[in-house]
Parts: C-alpha cells; sequence; structure tokens
C-alpha cells in the first residue's frame, strides 16, 4: 500500500511542470519603449524576478526574457513590475547579523520594483527570501527607499531606525492625515497600502492598488465527511494466545476542516487542520468467549498537516497533503478491559477539488499504537478513508 501511495504521489508531482503553466494576457515594454502584448507565466513571484517566461499566442513557444532587456512587465489586472536603477539597503534584520551602524548602507542596484499602489504617491516593494523594502515616488520625490533600520546599541539591545516615519510625513502631506497617523504605522504592507491610499484619496487623484485586484479568500471552512476501512491487531509478549486480528469494518467519519491558503506562490499551499470524530467497532467471533474480545474505539482525531494544489484549470485543481495526527481517546476499550490511550502518527492524502467547492481525498495513515500504556500488549490500528468535502465558506 506505500508503495502505490508513492507512486501516485510522484506520478502527480512530475505532472505539476504541465500543469503548473499558466501564461496569462500582459504585456512587457523594451528598451526601446515599445509595448509587446504577450501572454505572461504568472508564478505569483514571492520573490522580485529578474527574468521571467512569455508567449506570443497560445500556441508558440515560450521565451525568456530578462532584465536587461526590459523596462516594465505586467499581467492585466493583476500585478506590474517596473526596472529601477535605485539605491537599496541590503542590512540584515536577524538578531545574530544586526549591525551597529543605525544608518542605511546604500547600494546602487538595478531590479524589478513591483508596484502595490499606482498614483499621485506610488508604492512599491522588494522582496528577495528575507529581506523585505518598500519605495515611494511623489510628484515631487523620485523613487526611493523607505528606510526602515534594526541595528545593536551600545548597550547591545536592538534599536530601529525609523526614518520612514519621517519621510511620509515630510512628503506626504494632507489634511486628512495626521502626526498620529504617521507616528503609530509600522513598516509591513497592510499598514503602507492603508496609508498611501488615504493620502491619494485625500488629494482626490486617480491611483490603482493592484493588492485589491489580488484574490483575498485566504481561509476555508470544510465539512468532511467520509468512510473508514479500518482494521486492529493486538498481541501479548506473554500471552501469545491472546493475540487477536479484528477484520476490516466500514465505519463513518466527519470532520470540520479549516483551511488556510498561505498567499503566496498562486495560493497553491495552505495549513490545515481537521478536528475529525472516528469510531471503530469489531469482536473475533473465532473465540468462544465474546466478552473479551470486543472492541470499542472512539476517539477525536486532530490531524494539522500541509497541503499542496496543482491547477489543472480555473474549476479543477488536485491536491496532496501531509498530516500528523493528534489522537484524543473517548471512552475506548479493547477485550472489554484494556483502556485504549491516545497517540500520533501520520497521514497522506490524495484528492481532487472542483469550483473551490467540492472535493474528494482518498487518505492513508500509518499505524497507530492505541494500547501505549500497556507495556505487554502491543496493537496496529490501520486506517484508510474515503473523504468528500463541501466548502461552507
Amino acid at each position: 500500500m506505500k508503495k502505490r501511495i508513492l507512486f501516485l504521489l510522484t506520478t502527480i508531482l512530475s505532472l505539476n511542470c504541465y500543469s503548473q503553466i499558466s501564461f496569462e494576457k500582459g504585456y512587457y515594454i523594451d528598451n526601446a519603449n515599445q509595448k509587446i502584448n504577450c501572454l505572461v507565466r504568472n508564478i505569483d513571484w514571492k520573490n522580485n524576478p529578474t527574468e521571467f517566461e512569455y508567449k506570443l499566442s497560445e500556441n508558440s513557444e515560450s521565451n525568456k526574457i530578462t532584465i536587461k532587456t526590459v523596462k516594465e512587465f505586467g499581467i492585466n489586472n493583476v500585478s506590474k513590475y517596473i526596472r529601477l536603477d535605485v539605491s537599496i539597503d541590503r542590512s540584515s534584520n536577524k538578531q545574530n547579523l544586526l549591525s551597529s551602524d543605525k544608518n542605511p548602507i546604500f547600494k546602487k542596484e538595478v531590479l524589478f520594483l513591483k508596484v502595490l499602489i499606482e498614483g499621485d504617491a506610488s508604492l512599491l516593494l522588494y522582496k528577495d527570501k528575507s529581506l523585505t523594502r518598500y519605495f515611494y515616488q511623489t510628484t515631487n520625490q523620485n523613487f526611493a527607499q523607505l528606510i526602515y533600520k534594526e541595528y545593536n546599541t551600545p548597550e547591545n539591545k536592538i534599536g530601529t531606525n525609523n526614518e520612514f516615519k519621517r519621510q511620509l510625513f515630510n512628503n506626504l502631506k494632507c489634511s486628512d492625515i495626521s502626526m498620529d497617523d504617521v507616528k503609530n504605522i509600522d513598516y509591513e504592507k497592510k499598514a503602507l497600502l492603508k496609508f498611501f491610499t488615504k493620502y491619494n484619496n485625500c488629494n482626490n487623484t486617480e491611483y490603482v492598488n493592484f493588492e485589491k485586484k489580488v484574490k483575498s479568500d485566504l481561509f476555508n471552512l470544510n465539512i468532511r465527511p467520509g468512510i473508514n476501512s479500518s482494521s486492529l491487531s493486538i498481541s501479548n509478549d506473554a500471552i501469545s494466545s491472546s493475540n487477536v486480528d479484528y477484520d476490516n469494518e466500514l465505519t463513518f467519519r466527519i470532520g470540520l476542516e479549516l483551511e488556510f491558503i498561505m498567499g503566496f506562490n498562486k495560493n497553491k499551499w495552505a495549513i490545515i487542520i481537521e478536528p475529525t470524530y472516528q469510531y471503530y467497532k469489531a469482536e473475533d467471533k473465532s473465540i468462544t468467549n465474546l466478552s473479551n474480545t470486543i472492541v470499542d474505539y472512539n476517539s477525536l482525531e486532530l490531524p494539522i498537516g500541509v497541503r499542496h494544489y496543482f491547477f489543472l484549470n480555473n474549476n479543477s485543481k488536485i491536491f496532496i497533503n501531509g498530516s500528523t495526527i493528534y489522537d484524543f481517546v473517548l471512552n475506548s476499550k479493547v477485550r472489554n478491559r484494556l483502556d485504549a490511550s491516545s497517540s500520533v502518527n501520520l497521514a497522506m492524502g490524495l484528492g481532487y477539488n472542483y469550483n473551490n467547492a467540492y472535493s474528494i481525498e482518498f487518505r492513508y495513515q500509518t499505524n497507530r499504537d492505541i494500547l501505549t500504556d500497556y507495556v505487554s500488549w502491543n496493537s496496529d490500528y490501520k486506517t484508510i478513508s474515503i473523504i468528500f468535502g463541501y466548502t461552507l465558506f
């Protein structure tokens, strides 16, 4: 069974290179200021790119083009990147690498900056792994980095250079923006987007907020009924005659899944938490004394894991997930006298989702020991499941 699961997962992953390539309507502007309408491969860059793939038509070959020959590119109504020669401070914000100099150390670089808001006051983003820098531009101010830097003080404490607040106060003045608005702002996307939106609205100027066009539904609540096929074997190191293999039983399970979509890489990754009620009841009819051979096992499972989606088209996607399952036993007995106990095991799932609403998943669980409180007793509880899902919201 494990080999079959591994084969299926490997097959799905190998298809990824075909199913994940999504070319969307966009454009780029070359060094001669010529705008070329094309299809841009949208990989929802987590880090700012230095190149991208494009096609001139659906049936044409894809080509790569780099920052050296492109001044600007974008995906219609989704994102926009512009090439700029800027001064950037790459000082680390990791505690063990902090500088003792509070001032930024600027270096000239040619970068693709992601446009977050474009208007009389524009906000742009540069991200490279753990490094995040924001840039801005106004009608009176050319593109410049908003300065924020953490550093080590002489007292060996962490200090912060919040020069960006002074930059905003001096260059984005408006009747609706108070000193407190600037004083309380944080150096993070949500706060800066709110500030730049407020400034552009205050000046009654047209602007584009590219972040508003991004899907904001990053949480799903799914009801997940299903069928378990479970079996149990128990053994006793001291009494071999007590060894019992219980048959496979089909039982009902019901779960409520909380799915938190990670806001990068085109929403392909998610954290999943699924409180689930499951039960197993069986008896060994080969033994005359049935009162000692009945199993009545009920528990609340709590799988916590990671899911990855593979988009087939706008309505269909395949997913795989892996979870650690914490099992909380509810008043359960094995052989009518042994108390079942909680334990942890792993699960792997392969499924299909349609229209972000309906899903079906095949799930395999590794063996679980439900007699951990007894030294001489061993058990193997095995489960495979077919799970149906419906998104409530």
